[in-house]
C-alpha cells in the first residue's frame, strides 16, 4: 500500500489536469476579463448588462439601498407623519428646502431611491436566470469522470486489494449511494457528488431577496394603516370616514378596505397594585364583537396588546386605551342639551388626562339666546389630597375627580362647516364664565357632583359612569405574508450556502501489471477544507473493510496497514 500527498501541487496546474471533474462546482458564472466595450449600441448593451448582473454590483446596489433607507428612519417622513413634517420645516428654515430637493421627507418614493431599488431588481433578476438553467443543467447530468492522474487532487489515498476490480466498483457505488451521493459508474471509476443543497440555497436566498423586494414595493403602494379612538358601547365600520387618522400607500383604493365592523362591548385592564412596580400595566383587554360585510354574522372575540384580530387582509391592533367620564350638560330651564361619554387623552403613565366638551346645538342662555358652550376637562383616575398636586397617583379608578372650566360663546367656525380638533378649545370667540369673586369658574368634580354656570345659564354634571375607551390601528399591507416568507427563505437559504459544502469523490479500480487491483481514492470541494479529506478518510476505511489490502511485493504478508488519506497543503487541519 502506499499514500501519494499532492498539496505541493499549484492551483493552476491541478485546475488544467483535472478539466471537467473539478469545473461546475458552483453556479457562479465565469468572472471575464473586464475591457472596453465592442463597438455600436449592441456592445456597450452587453457590456452595461454583463456590468449590471454582476454579483459585485448587487452587492454594491443592496449596500446603496440599506444606506438609502438611514434617511427615512432619521428624517420625518410625510407618509408617516406630515405634522412632524411641518415641525420639522419650520424649525429649519434653510436645510428643509435642501431636503425637499433631495426627498428626503419621501424617501421611499423619491426618484434616486426608487432608481436603486428597480437597479437591484433587475441585477438580481440576471443573476439569478443563467445560474438556474446553470443548475438545471447539473442536476439532470452525471458527475463527470474521473481525471486521469487521482494524485493531483486535494485529498488522495490508495491501496491494492486481491479482490476484483469489478468488486470493488460495486462496493464503492453501493457504499456511495447509501451515504446519499448521485453516484455511477464511469469507465474504470466511480464518479459521485454530493451537497446539491449549497447551490440550491444560494438560489433560494436571491430568490428570495426578489420576493422581499416585491412585497416591499407592493406593500408601500397598496398599504393602508389608520387609528380609530372608541369608547365603550360604541361601535367601528371600517370605512374612510371612520377613522381618526388615515395614511394609505400611492396605488392604494377605497375600495381596497376590507368590508368589516365591530363594537367595544367592554374594556379592561389591570396593573400592579404594590412593589416597586405599583402602576405597571400587567393586562389589557377589549372584548369586541365584529361582523365581516353588511349582513355577516356577528363574531366575539378579545384584543389584547400584540395579539391583534386578523379579518382577511386586515389586522385590528390595541395601541392605547383611557377614560371617557359620562357628562351631562343642561341650560338654565334643566333641559338636558347634551349627555355623552367624552374620551380624554393621557398625559403619563398614571392615565392623568385632559380634554374638552362642546355643546354645539341646543343651548339657550338665560336671555333665550342661542350660544355655544366649552368645557375644558382635566381628570385623574386617582387623586390623593396628599400629594397637593392635580396628577394622578395610580392609573385605574381608585378616587377619580375631574377639574372642569366653562366657557360661553362661538366656538369658531363650526357652524361654517370648518373642521376643529375635539380635544382643543378654540376661546377666540369664547368667554369665560367668573364666580363670585370674578375669577374664572372652576370646580373639581367627584362622580356625582353638578358645577352649577352663574346667572342661570345651567350647570354641567360628572355622572357616576365612567367609560372606558380604546385605540385601535387597523393595518392592510398585501406583502407582509410574502415579506415573511422570503425573510425566512432568504435565512434557510444563506444558512445552506454557508455551511453545506458541495464536493466529488472518484474511486478507481484497475488490476495491476503483477495482478494485484489497485484502488485509488480522491475528493474534491469547491474550496479546500479538511471536512474533504476527513470525509473521504471514512468512506476509504468503510470500503478498505470490503477489500482488503494485499501486501505490496516487497513488504511483510503478515502486515497490512489501512489507508490513510492525505490533504493537500494549505487544507485545514482538525
Amino acid at each position: 500500500m502506499s499514500t501519494t500527498d499532492t498539496g505541493n501541487s499549484r492551483d493552476q496546474d491541478r485546475q488544467e489536469d483535472l478539466g471537467a471533474a473539478g469545473s461546475q462546482l458552483s453556479t457562479a458564472p465565469q468572472e471575464e476579463l473586464s475591457g472596453l466595450p465592442g463597438l455600436g449600441v449592441i456592445g456597450w448593451a452587453r457590456w452595461f448588462w454583463r456590468q449590471l448582473t454582476s454579483m459585485r454590483v448587487a452587492l454594491l446596489l443592496l449596500l446603496l439601498l440599506s444606506l438609502g433607507a438611514i434617511p427615512g428612519s432619521l428624517i420625518p417622513q410625510t407618509g408617516a407623519d406630515l405634522n412632524k413634517v411641518d415641525e420639522f420645516r419650520k424649525a429649519h428654515k434653510t436645510l428643509a428646502p435642501v431636503y425637499d430637493k433631495l426627498g428626503l421627507f419621501h424617501v421611499y418614493s423619491s426618484v434616486w431611491f426608487s432608481a436603486i431599488y428597480i437597479l437591484l431588481f433587475v441585477s438580481l433578476i440576471g443573476c439569478i436566470i443563467p445560474r438556474t438553467w446553470q443548475f438545471v443543467g447539473q442536476l439532470r447530468g452525471r458527475p463527470p469522470a474521473a481525471p486521469k492522474r487521482l494524485t493531483r487532487l486535494p485529498a488522495y489515498t490508495t491501496w491494492r486489494t486481491d479482490a476484483d476490480p469489478e468488486q470493488v466498483r460495486e462496493a464503492a457505488l453501493a457504499l456511495l449511494k447509501k451515504r446519499r451521493f448521485r453516484a455511477h459508474i464511469a469507465g474504470d471509476a466511480v464518479a459521485a457528488e454530493k451537497g446539491y443543497l449549497r447551490e440550491l440555497g444560494n438560489l433560494a436566498f436571491h430568490v428570495a431577496l426578489i420576493v422581499l423586494l416585491i412585497a416591499f414595493a407592493s406593500g408601500q403602494m397598496f398599504k393602508s394603516d389608520g387609528t380609530k379612538l372608541v369608547v365603550e358601547g360604541d361601535g367601528f365600520a371600517n370605512a374612510l370616514s371612520q377613522y381618526d387618522d388615515f395614511k394609505s400607500g400611492s396605488l392604494f383604493q377605497n375600495d381596497d378596505l376590507v368590508p368589516f365592523s365591530f363594537d367595544l362591548k367592554d374594556f379592561k385592564a389591570t396593573y400592579e397594585v404594590s412593589g416597586p412596580n405599583r402602576g405597571t400595566p400587567r393586562t389589557f383587554e377589549a372584548k369586541i364583537a365584529y361582523s365581516k360585510g353588511a349582513y355577516g354574522k356577528e363574531r366575539p372575540a378579545t384584543i389584547q396588546v400584540n395579539k391583534p384580530l386578523h379579518i382577511d387582509d386586515a389586522k385590528v391592533y390595541l395601541v392605547s386605551h383611557g377614560y371617557a367620564p359620562v357628562i351631562t350638560v343642561r341650560d338654565g330651564k334643566g333641559t338636558v342639551v347634551y349627555r355623552d361619554a367624552v374620551p380624554l387623552l393621557p398625559l403619563d403613565g398614571n392615565v392623568t388626562s385632559n380634554g374638552v366638551v362642546k355643546v354645539y346645538d341646543g343651548y339657550r342662555n338665560a336671555q333665550g339666546k342661542k350660544e355655544q358652550l366649552g368645557f375644558q376637562a382635566f381628570f385623574v383616575p386617582t387623586f390623593d389630597p396628599k400629594s397637593g398636586t392635580m396628577l394622578s397617583q395610580f392609573p385605574a379608578l381608585v378616587n377619580p375627580l375631574l377639574a372642569v372650566n366653562a366657557y360661553h360663546g362661538d366656538l369658531g367656525g363650526v357652524n361654517a362647516g370648518l373642521s376643529q380638533n375635539v380635544y382643543q378649545l378654540d376661546k377666540t370667540h369664547m368667554k369665560a364664565f367668573k364666580d363670585g369673586k370674578g375669577q374664572l369658574l372652576k370646580k373639581l368634580l367627584q362622580p356625582g357632583d353638578t358645577l352649577t354656570l352663574p346667572n342661570g345659564a345651567g350647570s354641567i354634571t360628572f355622572e357616576k359612569d365612567i367609560k372606558e375607551w380604546a385605540g385601535f390601528e387597523i393595518v392592510q399591507e398585501p406583502g407582509s405574508g410574502w415579506a415573511l416568507g422570503g425573510a425566512l427563505v432568504a435565512i434557510f437559504g444563506l444558512a445552506a450556502s454557508l455551511f453545506i459544502q458541495r464536493r466529488r469523490v472518484w474511486v478507481r479500480a484497475v488490476r495491476g501489471a503483477d495482478g494485484v487491483t489497485v484502488v485509488e481514492m480522491a475528493g474534491l470541494g469547491r474550496s479546500e477544507s479538511a471536512k474533504v479529506p476527513e470525509e473521504l478518510g471514512d468512506l476509504a476505511g468503510t470500503l478498505y473493510d470490503q477489500a482488503p489490502g494485499a501486501p505490496d511485493p516487497d513488504d511483510d504478508p503478515s502486515t497490512t496497514p489501512d489507508p490513510q488519506v492525505v490533504p493537500a497543503e494549505g487544507a485545514e487541519q482538525q
